[in-house]
């Protein structure tokens, strides 16, 4: 592959297989330094699984995958890409960890172990936390915090490890709606602001159009790739996935032309804590 400028990924071709069966086929993709991307799609469609591949987790069985012009996992990129799973803000309350030491674990790695007390870590660490509002939070304890801030609190951790791009795994579930467009504005402003580059996996339609730049519509292959105003309504994204409807033109007449998300489990999740 021909890196072009800003240029941070590059896939071509990429098929893999889970279990026996195709989950994705023949995606290709690019992305660009400071870009947000929403990843929707539906359950099974490969979202997670092409984050994976990215990371270097999954292997694929064709195609290929170049981050900063390198291959997942080498050495030369350790530390440029961050990873925030879904489950990265779930704790176990028996645990006790502060915000300050959560995020200090974003800057060890093989070569500094026995060594992250020094000034520069700690400098690192703070600014990190500065960067997602938790000042006044840094010596509280995890378990003492709403699920927005716990969110932030592992971006912190992200940026820690000086990330350029970062990964997010349905960063959204389990906060309540004011955090979640708090937690939204802090993403935007790390693109904007900090040169960050995010790809963000997320089942909020409504929150992506209103955040995101761009948006990819994934289910084993890409069927939609553009800008996020361009993102089709519900018939035309029907369409792209096959699918027709059963009670005819009457039916079909009645169907929204904005999407928007019905799932809003995640505003009761905490009780309406905020971020």
């Amino acid at each position: 592959m021909m890196t072009k400028p800003n240029q941070i990924l590059d896939i071509e071709g990429l098929s893999v297989s889970r279990s026996g069966k195709v989950v994705l086929s023949e995606v290709d993709l690019n992305v660009q330094k400071g870009e947000f991307i929403g990843l929707v799609g539906p359950n099974g469609g490969g979202k997670s699984t092409l984050l994976l591949s990215i990371l270097g987790v999954l292997r694929p069985q064709q195609g290929s995958i170049e981050i900063y012009n390198e291959k997942p996992m080498s050495r030369n990129i350790l530390g440029r890409i961050g990873w925030v799973s879904q489950a990265a803000a779930v704790m176990p309350k028996n645990i006790r960890i502060t915000v300050r030491e959560l995020v200090r674990l974003g800057t060890l790695n093989s070569g500094n172990m026995f060594w992250s007390f020094l000034v520069k870590n700690k400098e690192t660490v703070n600014q990190a936390i500065k960067m997602v509002g938790l000042e006044d939070e840094a010596d509280t304890d995890i378990a003492r915090l709403s699920g927005g801030q716990r969110q932030r609190a592992v971006i912190a951790r992200a940026l820690a490890s000086n990330a350029e791009f970062i990964l997010l795994d349905e960063p959204l579930v389990g906060i309540d709606r004011e955090s979640r467009s708090l937690l939204l504005k802090l993403l935007d402003d790390l693109c904007h602001e900090k040169g960050k580059t995010i790809l963000m996996v997320s089942h909020d339609l409504a929150a992506i159009r209103q955040t995101t730049h761009r948006m990819i519509y994934l289910e084993e292959s890409i069927r939609f790739d553009g800008p996020t105003e361009d993102f089709p309504d519900l018939t035309t994204l029907a369409n792209l996935r096959g699918i027709s409807p059963v009670h005819g033109v009457e039916e079909e007449s009645r169907t929204p032309k904005s999407i928007i998300n019905t799932d809003d489990e995640s505003d009761q999740a905490n009780g309406g804590s905020k971020l």
